[in-house]
């Protein structure tokens, strides 16, 4: 008989998808099988009202009344990079944390050596959230952008990214934010706090295919955001000149149609679920197993310990146990899947102290992990750890 598969690796990419992502995969596989906006046939009309579907969807989401405003992308970090790369120039100034994930970190870096960019990282309090009176603080005459995730991929602390936009926009400073790790799980409403560009994976919270992301553009940020790509639209084919209408300006060849298909089932099951009850369920789960956790030898919990300041996502280390050796403990013996590394957020690390011991042991919960799943890792953890 097979052993259950006790997948913790959400903040990873979340598994197991709903039956409707599934479903309309396949769909596009077996039934319809054409490009977005590049032909006039009726499949081809179709696959295009249901991407327009997608926008709109992500638009309800995030309580954003500008479809046309969300732009497709390959993933989180491309939309990541689109923003960075497209917004900033020589000179600029940015703001950001030291617990951005690299795909924050790298472009930055990247820029400050082809670009002259200056950044400044704020660190977060004693309880893993920044403090938005630091960030104003670090805020400069020449300051663009201040760049930050809504939550940490290592610690699961949900950070204030509502109160910091009132500072970025007292300051007349653009504000970017990582939601990889928060959309789907946690109300972002960029109708009362319209925050430049969010940006974020379709894969992990969202409950859709990998190779899709998205970001979210207000519309007075587009004259300032240039496009990095160039290339068919099917729109104005005429010109040699990329398209200002929006979504093409950032939208140039084929769309991964059957991704985002599958990206508009995700978001439809979450907005008819809704994220307040999803994240009820996910939460109920990551507190029992804080609560287990607490009761087991020599083990550290990193993160808030306020349920109310964090996701389910929780990073554990064990005094003489390798984060990886116990990684594969757990999956070898007991089929309970999770992560050990530095989660490619290296300064969060460093600020933890975890950065010469391996890292940390992560767990992410998902909409469809049981509270059965939960006592299993515990007693695998007792069993381990005894």
């Amino acid at each position: 008989m097979a052993r259950e598969r006790i997948y913790l690796d959400n903040a990873a990419t979340s598994w197991p998808k709903p039956a409707c992502v599934v479903e309309a995969v396949l769909k596009h596989f077996n039934e319809l099988g054409a490009c977005a906006g590049r032909s006039g046939y009726r499949e081809a009309n179709e696959v295009e009202r249901l991407i327009g579907d997608a926008r709109k969807q992500v638009a309800y989401l995030f309580a954003t009344h500008s479809p046309e405003h969300v732009i497709f992308g390959h993933n989180g970090t491309d939309m990541l990079n689109v923003a960075l790369h497209g917004l900033l120039k020589g000179g600029d100034h940015v703001v950001t944390t030291t617990l951005e994930h690299n795909s924050i970190l790298r472009p930055l870096s990247e820029l400050k050596q082809t670009h002259g960019v200056d950044v400044t990282y704020v660190s977060p309090e004693e309880d893993g959230r920044i403090d938005p009176a630091k960030i104003g603080e670090a805020i400069r005459p020449e300051t663009r952008l201040i760049a930050m995730t809504h939550v940490s991929n290592v610690t699961g602390a949900i950070q204030p990214v509502e109160e910091v936009f009132a500072v970025a926009k007292d300051r007349g400073v653009r504000m970017l934010v990582d939601a990889a790790q928060s959309a789907g799980h946690i109300d972002l409403n960029l109708g009362k706090t319209p925050i430049d560009i969010v940006a974020f994976s379709g894969h992990k919270g969202l409950l859709g295919p990998l190779g899709t992301g998205a970001m979210i553009v207000q519309p007075s940020v587009v004259p300032e955001l240039r496009s990095l790509r160039q290339g068919g639209t099917g729109t104005k084919s005429e010109s040699d000149q990329q398209p200002d209408e929006l979504p093409t300006k950032y939208e140039s060849g084929n769309a991964n149609v059957p991704g985002l298909l599958g990206l508009r089932a995700g978001v439809e099951h979450i907005r008819e679920e809704t994220v307040t009850a999803l994240h009820r369920h996910t939460m109920q789960n990551t507190a029992r197993l804080l609560e287990g956790m607490r009761t087991l030898p020599k083990l550290r919990i990193f993160g808030p310990e306020n349920l109310e300041h964090r996701v389910g996502v929780i990073s554990i280390q064990v005094e003489s146990f390798d984060p990886h050796e116990l990684a594969t403990a757990l999956d070898s013996a007991f089929g309970i899947q999770s992560r050990a590394g530095l989660h490619c957020a290296p300064l969060t690390h460093q600020h933890l102290g975890t950065i010469g011991s391996g890292g940390t042991l992560r767990f992410s919960l998902g909409v469809f992990n049981t509270p059965e799943q939960v006592e299993r890792t515990l007693e695998a953890l007792k069993s381990i750890l005894k």
